[in-house]
């Protein structure tokens, strides 16, 4: 079974609606996120643009990268700029494929609250659906 894990900064947003996305766009394949500063709780405007869709993430918590996490993935895809992934957690990796994504920042635009969440869940779910198709041909 294929493996991904997702990996922002917090492990608040962007990862778990990620996470979120595939596991109900490709039930197939092992998810899990993390970040590399990991916060204390999920941020609940992304908790919110995801129940919109039916999608439920409320039940996650955010926690750090490992590099037993990095070793069980097939592939690690870091959200944003601002993760930066230890060298030395990925020495343990070394058949795992990376991929970074830049995603949407509708608040570069001025564009805040629920209708940023919603233009942010829209940019991963569209990248979420075109990995979960590479995955599976």
């Amino acid at each position: 079974m294929t493996a991904v894990l997702f990996v922002c900064a917090r492990n608040g947003g962007k990862s778990q609606m990620a996470a979120g996305l595939m596991r109900a766009t490709a039930p197939d394949i092992t998810v899990d996120s993390a970040g590399t500063d990991p916060g204390t709780k999920l941020n609940a405007q992304s908790v919110a643009s995801l129940a919109e869709v039916g999608v439920d993430i409320s039940a996650g918590a955010p926690k750090p990268v490992t590099a037993a996490l990095l070793s069980a993935a097939d592939v690690v895809v870091t959200l944003g700029s601002e993760a930066r992934i230890d060298a030395d957690l990925m020495a343990g990796a070394a058949s795992t494929a990376f991929e970074t994504w830049e995603t949407d920042e509708p608040s570069s635009r001025g564009i805040e609250g629920m209708d940023r969440m919603r233009l942010v869940r829209d940019d991963i779910a569209a990248r979420v659906s075109d990995l979960a198709g590479r995955l599976s041909s």
